[in-house]
């Protein structure tokens, strides 16, 4: 009997550590997947050359990929890696089929995430009609900040979020500028496949994308009402490995 409360305690003290708000923190940890919106931001869209979309469209990124503050991101031989400063959401429950009408409340915080890019891969696999897998999953391509709870951000489409190269604005702009909305993107996502607590979806980024080269430091913020929420910060090196892109 003792052996069997003993047992219980423990599931009951694991569960409860799950349920803390506090693990929300290590989402980077938990999550399965991050969610990444495409061309969200209309001057994003048109400064590559595509169209706005008239609905969300997006890819999802390994979350081996994630980066912590202060770390390295790894330009792959033979590729033009891009900055994309974003928005991100985190999932705190599960859910399926989320109407727009309830979609903020699946939302538990958010963080500040640069989607890294290899451009000259994507615009091969785009050409072949390929995935994006590659060209957006490399490690370190997720460069990504702390946890922000959602109470900190009262009006999430109401962000300046900027990027910096070598101390250089490179990026600056506001998510009043997302052509859809974040009860929109976790209805249309959730429509098609479950989000799980940690999950992270990227809601796009603003216009003033380019690209980062060794050497180089990155600098990243989210600020609301003039108050800094996250600042990021990566140097930019070299990827030591077996992969090279060759056109």
């Amino acid at each position: 009997m003792y052996l069997l409360y003993n047992q219980y305690a423990q599931l009951k003290l694991n569960q409860d550590i799950v349920d803390s708000p506090f693990i929300m923190q290590n989402f980077t940890k938990i999550g399965k997947k991050i969610v990444a919106i495409g061309r969200n931001f209309s001057e994003h869209a048109k400064e590559l050359g595509n169209a706005v979309p008239t609905s969300p469209f997006f890819f999802l990124k390994p979350t081996s990929s994630y980066l912590l503050s202060g770390g390295e991101v790894e330009i792959p031989k033979g590729c033009v890696v891009n900055h994309e400063v974003e928005l991100g959401v985190i999932i705190g429950k599960d859910g399926r089929d989320i109407r727009e009408s309830e979609a903020m409340d699946y939302v538990e915080g958010y963080a500040l995430g640069i989607d890294m890019t290899a451009r000259n891969l994507q615009e091969v696999a785009k050409k072949k009609g390929l995935p994006w897998s590659a060209a957006k999953g490399f490690d370190t391509f997720t460069p990504i900040g702390e946890f922000i709870p959602k109470s900190e951000i009262k009006d999430p489409h109401d962000v300046n979020i900027w990027l910096k190269l070598n101390e250089e604005m490179k990026q600056n702009g506001t998510t009043k500028d997302m052509v859809f909305k974040i009860p929109t993107l976790i209805e249309h996502v959730s429509s098609i496949m479950k989000l799980e607590r940690g999950d992270l979806i990227l809601t796009g980024t603003p216009s003033g994308v380019g690209a980062i080269h060794p050497g180089q430091v990155i600098t990243a913020g989210l600020n609301v009402s003039d108050k800094s929420l996250s600042t990021i910060k990566f140097s930019v090196v070299e990827r030591v490995g077996l992969f090279e892109f060759k056109p």
